[in-house]
């Protein structure tokens, strides 16, 4: 696979396009973590290209750049998608506050996510795709935001993946999930996640149980981290996703 550079929106990319040259099935945008560098995400495509050598062909992958840089935050090539205060949210979980969390709107979030749409409208332009073959997912902070993301979209995508990602803006997902029951999500958790306790996707678990989602839950015995058991299943989903015939936009 060959990585070019693309501006999408008002984001930078790093993009796949697919080896055979023709257009692709299937678009797939995974969005990295807070404080991680934009192409922290990046060796995920090559990891599901090992597992299914048909992906190369027919997938779009694109890994976009969060705006914020982190650098006067003491991160080095960090990035957010909105401001965070970690120490806050540690602070938080010390104290069992978690839960009141959930509910609660980032400031930032609705721009964060109002650039991704951007980006995604340029990709429908340029591939002809319509949303029902694209893939949105994410790590951690880009896992929220591909959910945010998704559920404002006007239309269903073929599936969300969430890599330790948690509940935000409960009432208002859960509104929008529930108008769009049927979606698929495959999800996954670590047990001693110590940045966001395994509660915290249960949680996001439930919610789209509860609004008649397809739930693929991957609970595994770790940190905050994607298992290896995540990433096969996720190159099993594209691989299905990828292989329904396509329908362009005209």
């Amino acid at each position: 696979m060959r990585a070019i550079r693309q501006r999408l929106g008002n984001l930078d990319c790093v993009v796949f396009p697919p080896s055979s040259g023709r257009p692709p099935d299937l678009c797939v945008v995974l969005c990295h973590g807070f404080g991680a560098p934009g192409t922290d995400l990046v060796p995920l495509a090559f990891e599901l290209v090992e597992l299914d050598e048909s992906l190369a062909e027919r997938v779009l992958f694109v890994f976009p750049e969060a705006p914020h840089a982190l650098d006067d935050e003491g991160i080095p090539g960090g990035r957010a998608w909105w401001p965070l205060n970690v120490n806050a949210l540690m602070a938080s979980i010390a104290r069992g506050e978690l839960r009141i969390l959930r509910d609660t709107t980032p400031p930032g979030i609705s721009e964060a996510r109002e650039r991704l749409l951007a980006a995604l409208a340029d990709l429908r332009r340029q591939t002809g795709l319509p949303l029902a073959r694209f893939v949105l997912g994410g790590f951690s902070q880009g896992a929220m935001l591909a959910t945010d993301a998704t559920l404002h979209l006007p239309e269903p995508t073929a599936a969300l993946a969430l890599f330790s990602g948690t509940l935000l803006c409960e009432s208002t997902w859960h509104r929008l999930a529930s108008a769009r029951a049927g979606g698929e999500v495959l999800q996954s958790h670590g047990r001693y996640d110590s940045i966001l306790p395994f509660e915290t996707g249960i949680w996001l678990r439930d919610l789209f149980e509860r609004a008649g989602w397809s739930v693929d839950f991957v609970e595994f015995a770790g940190d905050h981290t994607i298992p290896a058991e995540a990433v096969r299943r996720f190159a099993r989903l594209l691989a299905q996703k990828s292989l329904a015939s396509p329908r362009r936009v005209t």
